[in-house]
């Protein structure tokens, strides 16, 4: 065969020779530092604890695939929303992100990092299930590290279903000689099945509450948010229902893992001093994604999983951004000036309007454009509101060496408390005390009053609370309200509910593109 074509990028010897093995360093928290060392060969690894917690590091590197690089999936699946523009320099200004703005991807321009990092990270996962066993090391650790593995394994391949739908299902690590490239697809069904069995099997194996420098791995807490949320997805309403139940534990109190909203909305977006942030891992985060800006970030190797900052900070700051430090009691935030992604739609703030939430979650740009406070370079599709969540702002820029757009170090929460307690209340059918009880909660601590609980409520508050967080698109397409609420950007029905299978990784493969593309 001319071309003997990875199905994924990732499973070859070729990419495991990419693994990020090295250097560990945790300072304050895990993850904090991380050394990528390159090439090692897998035969002469996995021989002791720290060779095995290094190959577990490579693992939880892939969940940067959320907010770091430029092709992170929060900014690409906001644009895809109704809350958002793409924005950007041009409308040619990465063709991914432009795409999913107006739906015109297809499979040449469908960025490929969105199929080979989750693949890489499953590979990574794949390989230190099968080599752990065999590492000298305590054998309660070993069960940890595995459990872990799973847990994040599953997350990948949750995260490539709900993309993708129909991908193929590897469970054991591929050698060179292996046909690889005969591997079907596998149905979402199938999928979904084999990742709900490893978190199950995963729990009892995994910390209760992480602490000190393990603050950010996968806890039981975590596991019963991820394996929640993909029940919801797969509409095993019952099911998730139960396992959120076991997160959040009585409405508005701390739960049996210690998740607790936290008092102040606001507080959730804030980023404290570098020796010890106090916003980092509040009791309302349940899985959040570490960046740092001790990577030295560069160009060099930005979006190739080497970069360790928040690319989502410089990417969402108006362009040529400046501050009138004449003005008189100037109150408009010092940024940095970005790049001018993810505009806000003025439907989003109408809708938003009176919500205490509001302006946490968009910074009216224009209004101090007229008080004369500002100014900035309108980019494209400007609207003149931006996603205050991730502003980058100039008291973050780092010291150290690297890019300074590259090495923002705010964190991502991928799955917080007020999410679960929605997604349960979602699962319970919108109805019963409980349902209002979750809805109430998440109300109450932005100082709203109850209103009765209902799906239609509970989708309102998920917009309101989690608004460009990366949840909108994945919402409306779950909810089927994607064709109507998307009609503008020109989303079509039993097409684009799911993306186009990267062209790349066709080839020579026994899958098939997916239908409409």
């Amino acid at each position: 065969m001319k071309n003997k074509r990875l199905i994924y990028k990732g499973l070859a010897v070729t990419l495991l020779a990419g693994l990020s093995l090295g250097n560990v360093a945790c300072s304050g928290s895990y993850l904090d530092e991380v050394e990528n060392s390159g090439a090692f060969k897998t035969e002469d690894y996995f021989k002791n604890q720290q060779q095995s917690f290094s190959a577990l590091v490579s693992v939880y590197d892939v969940l940067r695939k959320y907010s770091g690089g430029f092709e992170n999936t929060v900014t690409f699946f906001n644009a895809g929303s109704d809350d958002f523009y793409s924005g950007g320099g041009h409308s040619n200004d990465g063709a991914g992100i432009q795409g999913i703005n107006n739906y015109s991807l297809n499979p040449n321009t469908m960025p490929a990092s969105y199929w080979r990092d989750y693949y890489q990270g499953i590979a990574r996962a794949t390989l230190l299930i099968e080599r752990v066993p065999g590492a000298s090391m305590d054998e309660n650790l070993k069960k940890r590290y595995i459990a872990e593995a799973k847990v994040l394994r599953s997350l990948y391949y949750f995260e490539l279903v709900r993309m993708f739908g129909n991908i193929p299902l590897v469970l054991k690590t591929l050698k060179y000689d292996d046909d690889y490239w005969n591997i079907p697809q596998a149905k979402p069904s199938e999928v979904y099945a084999q990742i709900e069995s490893d978190i199950n099997a995963a729990i009892p194996d995994l910390m209760l509450v992480a602490t000190g420098n393990d603050k950010g791995r996968i806890t039981q807490g975590t596991a019963r948010a991820i394996l929640g949320k993909i029940y919801l997805y797969d509409k095993k309403m019952p099911e998730a229902a139960a396992q959120f139940a076991e997160v959040n534990g009585t409405p508005g109190e701390a739960s049996q893992y210690g998740y607790k909203l936290v008092k102040d909305y606001e507080d959730l977006f804030k980023v404290g001093p570098e020796t010890s942030d106090p916003y980092k891992f509040s009791t309302e985060s349940i899985l959040e994604v570490m960046h740092t800006n001790k990577g030295n970030s560069d160009w060099g190797f930005w979006g190739q999983g080497k970069d360790e900052g928040n690319s989502i900070n410089a990417m969402l700051g108006p362009r040529s951004y400046t501050l009138d430090k004449n003005f008189p009691k100037n109150d408009a935030p010092d940024l940095y000036a970005g790049w001018a992604f993810n505009t806000v739609t003025e439907d989003l703030v109408n809708f938003m309007q009176g919500d205490p939430r509001l302006k946490t979650t968009v910074f009216n740009a224009k209004q101090f454009v007229t008080e004369g406070k500002i100014t900035y370079s309108p980019a494209y599709a400007d609207t003149g509101y931006f996603l205050n969540k991730y502003l980058p702002t100039n008291d973050l820029k780092s010291s150290l060496p690297g890019s300074t757009e590259l090495n923002f170090r705010q964190n991502y929460v991928a799955i917080r408390l007020a999410d679960t307690y929605l997604m349960e209340a979602e699962a319970l059918g919108a109805a019963g005390g409980r349902a209002q009880a979750l809805l109430d909660a998440v109300r109450k601590r932005v100082g709203l009053s109850p209103v009765p609980v209902s799906l239609q409520a509970i989708k309102d508050e998920r917009r309101r609370e989690l608004a460009g967080e990366g949840h909108r698109w994945f919402d409306l397409v779950r909810w089927g309200d994607a064709p109507a609420k998307l009609a503008f950007k020109g989303f079509k029905a039993n097409k684009n509910e799911i993306l186009p299978i990267p062209y790349n990784e066709l080839p020579n493969t026994a899958m098939h593109q997916n239908p409409g593309y």
